[in-house]
């Protein structure tokens, strides 16, 4: 996206400094000073080496969303049903009253879960293929839930809203602070995701969406840590975390 605003502001030069030249004339007198003839070359220039350049690509957002619906498209749950074994293990732990979100929340296993312990639970995620599926399975499960198709690395949290915020295997670093903003004080965090570690059973899984050794714990340094714990189960390498707010 910075390319191609780029190379708008250029064309948009281009005219200007266009606008600025006499009309044409015949004979020597439509030759431009020399000032104006090197502003030209350099637009010029400019204008080839952006052509030179990759076509502009897309937001990532709307191939996000075609992926994961592709994905979500089955009658399966290809997550399974069931919240990650981590999120029921410290469940004792978190309010049963209250408001809560789940990010990324995908096919609504965790979502689902929390709701079943009594909270107002909102889910959001890039696909709705997923997020109706979240609702299927709340209806299923006796339950209710709101749903927000977005993508997080737009949408906008609201600060001190909510009492837990779920965030499992979707790492989005400049989303940390945001989400310890939006929650209300002696507020709640479950977070969940893979480690670098855990490129010895996928080594081709993108390096930026794993943490970093104690990356996790860093994060919340400033929250009370209630839980964590690392895990290599001989398939998956990753990191849980439940943290709480001070207040």
């Amino acid at each position: 996206m910075g390319l191609y605003r780029g190379v708008k502001s250029m064309s948009k030069l281009k005219l200007l400094s266009m606008s600025r030249f006499p009309h044409h004339r015949s004979g020597p007198s439509h030759i431009l000073p020399r000032n104006r003839q090197s502003g030209l070359v350099l637009i010029i220039f400019l204008l080839g080496v952006a052509a030179l350049l990759p076509a502009p690509v897309a937001e990532a957002a709307p191939q996000d969303k075609a992926r994961w619906d592709r994905k979500y498209q089955t009658e399966d749950y290809i997550f399974g049903k069931d919240p990650i074994p981590f999120l029921k293990e410290v469940s004792d732990l978190l309010p049963k009253r209250g408001q809560a979100l789940d990010l990324a929340a995908g096919e609504g296993r965790n979502a689902v879960f929390l709701a079943t312990l009594g909270l107002d639970i909102t889910a959001i995620d890039i696909s709705e293929e997923g997020l109706k599926k979240a609702k299927a399975l709340a209806r299923e499960r006796g339950v209710s839930i709101k749903t927000i198709a977005a993508d997080l690395e737009s949408y906008r949290l609201p600060a001190k809203t909510y009492d837990v915020i779920v965030c499992t295997y979707y790492l989005q670093r400049d989303l940390i602070p945001k989400m310890k903003a939006a929650l209300k004080p002696g507020g709640m965090i479950v977070m969940e995701t893979y480690t670098q570690d855990h490129h010895k059973y996928r080594p081709r899984f993108p390096q930026d969406y794993l943490l970093k050794p104690n990356e996790l714990l860093k994060w919340f340094d400033d929250f009370v840590i209630l839980r964590y714990q690392l895990v290599d189960d001989g398939q998956a390498v990753y990191a849980s975390i439940l943290a709480q707010k001070p207040g």
